[in-house]
């Protein structure tokens, strides 16, 4: 079965599930050039998710800021007013005395103030770090299939949204804020600059300016540097991870590999730093220069407020809210232009999140999901290509196959011929880039893909070893029997597993991990045990069995990390298990699939052969000699039997074998 284009039919118009991926860098520049306009949109956003997370919270620590911008302007003219009427002299004690209490009131409210408002802002980062985090995981949890996980672009910009989730709301919240708070004494000391000199508030305002356009354009660099050393901080996590992480550390030892790895998360990391320093550099030097700017401005207006006192323009009061005007308009502008700019970098970082949670589904979902039958007829791969992008090489070209209900159907061919991928388009991690695949006469594309995974039993070759007990582990195959110790064991025993699990220290309850720490029954810390290779894919096959209702099994080497006779005890397992089920099953251990019903031969994305072991034996095609390549190393190639044995009698595909 040939063919040099891929076949057509009503999704032939339907995107790769690899493009999303591979454009979505375009997408993010494309965003981050237009993010200006829809940043007032992005704050209204972190600021309704501040008042969803703690609405009372959110409420007191606004009302506590605004408040507080007014006190530094009302502490001013109480000390101006209180240093005239001390020179001025005419102002009854009792007045003094009160403008002193005011003073004291003032500093006790900021005392009070500063501490109290402290706290609501932790709260409040608390609780918006609880629910973005929260939105954030589930967005990825609702992703259908796995085409985003392959994309370098959307790891980095996932690792910049859980970073934007823990803190950037909060951040652009308390900017605003902070903002609002600036605004109020700004304003106050602007009026109260003003009433004394124009021509002085003219000029501390024109001074303020640059170090606003400054720190804007700092922040924007500052953002943009997150989203350039993604791939590099990756590479270092990746790294640091390999260095200590158990699964890694037999062969770092054995090969000697430690120095070489660590040499490389460190020049990854100088990388970073080195960039950094860069920015840190730049940020300094602008920052020296806005310092200087502000302190000439500050001294000249002081100088001039002298003079003026001398002349009489000026009285004492006057100078000293003169100075407390300049130096307040000065630093509210700063903390202005640092507010906008933490808010804008927290902004431009937030986005990132938005997009991950406003990023809609991987794979078209069908907005009234046809009904998924219970599967009576059989499961159809008809006209199959795939490629995860068009600029990869097709994976599955034109496969057409049939899995009839109550059968098991074998995938055999070597390594890269595709039978993981129709494993994975079955599930509908991925969908097909042309044809398409039907459950009983139903496309796949058009049921809901959660329905669809819960018909569905399957032991991958590449099974997960979870940090729980071994009855969660077990449990986590279905979450409705998660804590049906009954069904739990039926699932170890039939996996093998039963006899290992009930000798551990606690039993099912035993933690499989060294990762974090185990408590003993007397409530001592106690450690975790680890599994062996094989045992922990007998644990992974337990978790499979735990779905034994389900309408189709899928078995990908269930039994490729096993000794000969465990691998022999988890076959008549399985043989039992499936008997009159519809299972399919992948392995390159031919002769534990010569039972199947049907067995299929990939090669090159193709179906080549397909049959029973008998008609696929007797044909001598390509299973026929891989059989036989795998038969040979199980007989013996010399010795006086294997010599008497005339070369004609031998088989056809055993004679080819062995001149392979």
């Amino acid at each position: 079965m040939t063919a040099s284009t891929p076949a057509t039919d009503a999704r032939a118009g339907a995107p790769g599930p690899g493009r999303p991926g591979t454009s979505s860098a375009r997408q993010g520049n494309t965003a981050r050039r237009a993010g200006a306009s829809r940043f007032p949109r992005h704050a209204a956003t972190a600021v309704a998710l501040a008042a969803r997370a703690a609405p009372w919270v959110f409420a007191g620590h606004v009302l506590l800021t605004l408040a507080t911008g007014a006190l530094p302007v009302v502490a001013a003219w109480l000390t101006k007013l209180a240093l005239d009427g001390l020179t001025a002299g005419g102002i009854p004690t009792g007045a003094l005395v009160g403008l002193a209490a005011g003073l004291a009131a003032v500093g006790v409210v900021v005392a009070a103030t500063a501490h109290t408002n402290d706290y609501l802002r932790a709260q409040l980062d608390r609780a918006i770090g609880l629910l973005t985090q929260d939105r954030l995981f589930a967005a990825v949890n609702g992703l259908v299939g796995l085409g985003r996980f392959e994309s370098p672009a959307f790891l980095d910009r996932l690792r910049l949204a859980q970073q934007a989730s823990a803190v950037g709301p909060g951040q652009v919240v308390n900017g605003i804020l902070g903002l609002a708070q600036a605004a109020i004494t700004v304003t106050g000391f602007l009026g109260s600059l003003f009433v004394l000199s124009p021509a002085m508030t003219v000029l501390v305002v024109a001074a303020g300016v640059p170090a606003l356009v400054a720190e804007l354009l700092l922040s924007r660099r500052r953002a943009r540097l997150h989203w350039d050393l993604g791939p590099t901080e990756r590479r270092e996590i990746f790294y640091s991870r390999l260095l200590s992480s158990i699964e890694a550390a037999k062969e770092v030892r054995l090969f000697g590999i430690g120095s070489f790895l660590q040499g490389r998360m460190l020049a990854d990391r100088r990388t970073a730093d080195t960039a950094r320093a860069r920015l840190d550099r730049r940020d300094a030097l602008v920052q020296s220069g806005l310092a200087l700017l502000a302190a000439l401005v500050s001294g000249g207006g002081v100088v001039w407020a002298v003079l003026a006192a001398r002349s009489g323009h000026l009285s004492v009061g006057d100078i000293a809210i003169l100075i407390a005007a300049v130096a307040g308009v000065q630093g509210s502008l700063t903390a202005v232009a640092g507010h906008v700019a933490g808010a804008h970098e927290a902004l431009m970082l937030f986005e990132h999140y938005l997009d991950i949670v406003r990023g809609g589904p991987d794979l078209p979902v069908a907005d009234a999901p046809a009904p998924l039958p219970a599967l009576r007829e059989g499961i159809e791969f008809r006209d199959v290509w795939f490629r995860y992008s068009e600029e990869h090489p097709w994976v599955l070209r034109g496969v057409s196959l049939r899995l009839r209900h109550g059968e098991a159907l074998a995938l055999v061919g070597l390594n890269g011929s595709g039978k993981s991928t129709l494993v994975k388009l079955l599930c509908r991690f991925y969908d097909p880039t042309r044809g398409a695949i039907l459950w009983d006469g139903v496309d796949l594309r058009d049921v809901d893909p959660a329905r669809l995974r819960t018909r569905i039993g399957a032991a991958f070759q590449d099974y997960m070893a979870y940090d729980m007990t071994a009855a969660e582990n077990i449990g986590l195959g279905d979450l409705g029997a998660f804590g049906d110790t009954e069904r739990i064991r039926g699932a170890a025993q039939r996996a093998g597993i039963h006899r290992k699990l009930s000798t551990l220290p606690r039993g099912y309850g035993t933690l499989l991990s060294r990762s974090f720490p185990a408590t003993s029954e007397d409530g001592q810390e106690a450690t975790g045990v680890m599994l062996s290779g094989g045992q922990w894919q007998r644990l992974a096959l337990a978790r499979a069995f735990l779905r034994d209702e389900r309408d189709l099994m899928i078995l990908d080497e269930p039994a490729s990390g096993l000794d000969a006779q465990a691998e022999a005890e988890i076959q008549e397992a399985l043989r039992t298990h499936r008997r009159g089920r519809t299972s399919l099953l992948i392995s390159h251990r031919l002769g534990s699939v010569r039972e199947a019903d049907a067995i299929v031969v990939l090669e090159g994305g193709q179906v080549v052969e397909q049959g029973t072991h008998a008609s696929l034996m007797a044909a001598d095609g390509r299973y026929a000699r891989l059989f036989a390549l795998q038969a040979s190393g199980y007989r013996p190639q010399d010795g006086p039997a294997a010599a008497a044995r005339p070369e004609a009698a031998r088989p056809a595909a055993v004679r080819e074998a062995g001149h392979r």
